[in-house]
């Protein structure tokens, strides 16, 4: 396939650019800083910069051609998602882009906090700590919610990949899925995991028009 990776120099997504490759498929990393890509340059490897996300004329050339767009979007902190939110604005416009464009299929990073809470979750958790998480990162699931939202109203081909706490491991093939909730007991889950389901969906027709609980 001919993918299009926004968030590409984040940890998610530089996985994703690097399983893509991988797998033989030709990619277009979209960046703001090349310097934080952190993947070897490669034949089927394109490499674009983009300053505004939300400049649909910017957007348009590095969707041309392609059959599929990856986002890793998000904000990295509280207070950058309360003062300039990155998922939902950017994904407004790269919507209307891959309309323009003819483009389709779409898989997008969220968060399991914006998924309904797990069957046979513990009274502590679902009272407590879960609240707790939802109310310190609020403004995250915020402007996560606004992208979800989004996604769901557009006429694409749409998966969206709800992990819990990220980890720096090594992928291991073997998370568990739930298709519309949240993993029961999934804690954590590597990047290097959450980048092979945002791939693997774009080729699974189940998970299209779905959010997909993953864990490990």
């Amino acid at each position: 396939m001919k993918l299009t990776v926004f968030g590409a120099t984040g940890g998610v997504g530089r996985e994703v650019v690097r399983q893509a490759l991988a797998a033989g498929h030709e990619v277009t990393a979209v960046v703001r800083d090349p310097a934080r890509l952190e993947v070897p340059a490669h034949e089927r490897l394109r490499v674009e910069v983009v300053r505004d996300l939300t400049d649909e004329d910017a957007l348009g050339p590095v969707l041309a051609g392609r059959d599929a767009v990856v986002s890793a979007l998000g904000a990295s902190s509280n207070k950058q998602a309360r003062l300039a939110p990155v998922a939902g604005p950017a994904l407004r416009a790269v919507i209307s882009a891959m309309d323009r464009a003819g483009v389709a299929r779409l898989s997008a990073i969220s968060a399991a906090p914006l998924g309904p809470d797990a069957p046979g979750e513990g009274l502590l958790l679902r009272a407590v700590v879960y609240p707790l998480l939802r109310w310190a990162l609020r403004d995250v699931y915020a402007d996560l919610a606004v992208m979800e939202a989004a996604i769901g109203a557009s006429g694409l081909r749409w998966t969206v990949v709800r992990p819990p706490r990220l980890l720096d491991r090594p992928r291991t093939g073997t998370y568990r899925r739930a298709l519309d909730g949240n993993v029961p007991g999934g804690r954590v889950i590597p990047r290097a995991d959450v980048a092979d389901a945002l791939l693997t969906t774009l080729t699974d027709p189940a998970t299209a028009g779905h959010a997909l609980g993953v864990a490990t």
